[in-house]
């Protein structure tokens, strides 16, 4: 989702509405609060999530379902209504204090008052986009990892920082797991396969002892691309019946496709 966090024209409309003053002086107004409005930060998180929620509430599914940026983007998207809530609180205490500042400097250019009430108007709008992300009944978050070392930190941070803004998340979905195949005496029949299947073993095990109680996914690495309807439906009907890998072969997948 792409976003543009510079305030629309029709939102600089309704603050210069009363404003009086000639046009020119309505465009530098309007050039120094896109200035400072459209640098505050975490503006670009923010209207990434009301464009969320506008689309939950504008389109009536079942489940939407959101592909976030790596953890540290997420993070912070995540973290915005808690910052954003925080710094609104604080400037409608301060808003009077504006007020003045702004009237004075609005004054200076020949223009009348003006208008800063829609402060107030994005409050409501952050606490309840804060409200529904703890809610457990309307929203949870999946990990999706692979067993490697890197992915697997990763995904202990983001679990960790998830479970401090009391976002849900109990399930984890561990993508690319080897099956190799196996000679006559069961051993993995590529020196290959079976180095990078040791490896996995590893963190396969960590993540069952640090997930324990979490419903844990594993998804076997395809031996095709994973593209087109037919294959995308037989994956992902993998994570809800995951296939037993003890009595099948990785080809036996997709052998019917």
């Amino acid at each position: 989702m792409e976003v543009d966090s510079s305030p629309p024209e029709e939102g600089m409309e309704e603050v210069f509405a009363e404003g009086g003053g000639s046009e020119e002086q309505h465009n530098l107004m309007r050039s120094i609060m896109k200035d400072v409005v459209g640098n505050l930060p975490g503006l670009d998180e923010f209207i990434a999530l009301t464009n969320i929620f506008k689309i939950v509430d504008t389109h009536h599914f079942d489940v939407v379902v959101f592909d976030t940026a790596p953890t540290g983007h997420t993070l912070r998207l995540l973290s915005i209504p808690q910052s954003i809530g925080k710094v609104l609180r604080q400037l409608v205490q301060m808003k009077s204090w504006m007020s003045g500042i702004m009237n004075s400097l609005s004054g200076s250019l020949g223009m009348n008052n003006v208008n800063i009430d829609y402060i107030d108007d994005l409050l409501p709008l952050v606490e309840r986009l804060d409200k529904e992300l703890k809610n457990p009944d309307l929203t949870t978050f999946v990990c999706v990892c692979i067993p490697e070392f890197l992915s697997l930190y990763e995904t202990e941070r983001l679990i960790q920082k998830l479970t401090a803004l009391d976002i849900d998340t109990h399930n984890v979905v561990v993508n690319q797991v080897m099956y190799p195949d196996r000679d006559s005496k069961g051993c993995p029949s590529c020196a290959l396969c079976a180095a990078r299947t040791n490896m996995q073993k590893k963190y396969l095990d960590q993540i069952a002892d640090l997930y324990e109680d979490f419903h844990v996914v594993k998804m076997p690495l395809m031996p095709v691309e994973v593209k087109g309807v037919p294959m995308l439906q037989r994956f992902g009907k993998f994570l809800q019946a995951p296939p037993d890998m003890e009595k099948l072969s990785i080809h036996d997948l997709v052998k019917d496709l």
